[in-house]
């Protein structure tokens, strides 16, 4: 063997004991399973709560990034951010692909752990690929007896530069393409999954910045709660999860071109999560500003199922009105 055969040979054999030594990330962590990894030097805990919530107690080590900061404006909440303030955001964290970082949220209900799961999704939009999120949250982490503390922590910047994943993002743009052409989702093989309640995916209310009730044409109801016990803000286990997706009609056959969406891209993180990250379906893409973006287009309502009439558009600013204003 040349020493060229012997060089290739030694970094083969280095390549695999490194992989071979790589600790395992799943994409859910228990809080005891957490509180083991904290030791770790590349880990690195996110909490997306309040500054406030944060300042008051937090685990051990953790650095504080509002969920805000991850989200787009008011007008459109959902809109994912332009990548320069994403960059300086991860960077100012310390992140870079060799971090594991892990994601925090209050848990106190299923609705929360979708702010972990739309921050998990960018994180992977950028290039980040060891990450987890802390099952049920600092509700779990508390009810679990762990440490706390006060004290802030500060840590050098990274040097990280991300670049969009697009492979993970579905655009406004590309759907429009497929449905104004007259292409239901069944036709065009892309599986449009409506992660809302059933009452926004019936027309029978809408999002505050949506300006149209109703769904996408040809898109499906699979509510973001069915991946949770009932009255739990913990997902299922990851067998479970997968279990419930492979089963599901509404899910599809597994591997293929689907996308998830609902208001602003909050509860459809939870079913990309679930089918992409536990079930390991293939193809499972995520379009952020879902319906609110979708219904401010020109022409939306074209593109649209479940769209009430106009007595029954006016019925539902009405009851929205009440909200606003009694409640």
């Amino acid at each position: 063997m040349n020493i060229l055969s012997r060089l290739f040979a030694a970094l083969f054999a280095f390549a695999a004991l490194a992989a071979q030594a790589s600790p395992d990330v799943p994409p859910l962590l228990s809080p005891t399973e957490l509180q083991a990894r904290l030791t770790q030097p590349d880990l690195r805990v996110i909490d997306i709560r309040s500054p406030k919530a944060f300042d008051k107690q937090h685990i051990r080590s953790a650095l504080s990034a509002p969920y805000s900061s991850w989200r787009g404006p008011a007008s459109n909440p959902g809109e994912l951010p332009d990548l320069g303030r994403l960059t300086r955001l991860v960077q100012t964290l310390g992140l870079s692909p060799a971090t594991h970082v892990v994601v925090t949220y209050s848990g106190e209900d299923a609705t929360d752990f979708g702010a972990a799961a739309r921050v998990y999704w960018t994180l992977k939009v950028l290039g980040l690929k060891q990450l987890s999120i802390l099952n049920g949250g600092m509700e779990a982490w508390g009810e679990a007896g762990l440490p706390q503390d006060d004290m802030p922590l500060a840590v050098p910047a990274s040097t990280y530069v991300p670049s969009f994943d697009t492979s993970l993002i579905a655009t406004r743009e590309e759907l429009q393409r497929r449905l104004v052409a007259g292409a239901a989702a069944s036709a065009s093989g892309a599986r449009l999954l409506d992660a809302r309640p059933s009452p926004f995916f019936n027309g029978q209310t809408r999002h505050a910045a949506s300006l149209v009730p109703g769904t996408l044409k040809g898109a499906v109801n699979l509510e973001y709660t069915r991946w949770f016990a009932p009255d739990s803000a913990r997902m299922l286990p990851a067998a479970e999860v997968k279990r419930l997706a492979d089963a599901s009609s509404s899910a599809g056959d597994g591997d293929g071109d689907a996308v998830s969406f609902c208001n602003t891209g909050h509860w459809a993180a939870i079913n990309w999560f679930a089918l992409s990250e536990l079930a390991g379906h293939k193809g499972v893409r995520m379009y952020p500003g879902s319906m609110v973006e979708w219904s401010q287009a020109s022409g939306a309502p074209a593109t649209m199922d479940n769209v009430p009439g106009r007595a029954g558009q006016l019925l539902v600013d009405f009851k929205l009105w009440m909200d606003r204003t009694f409640n």
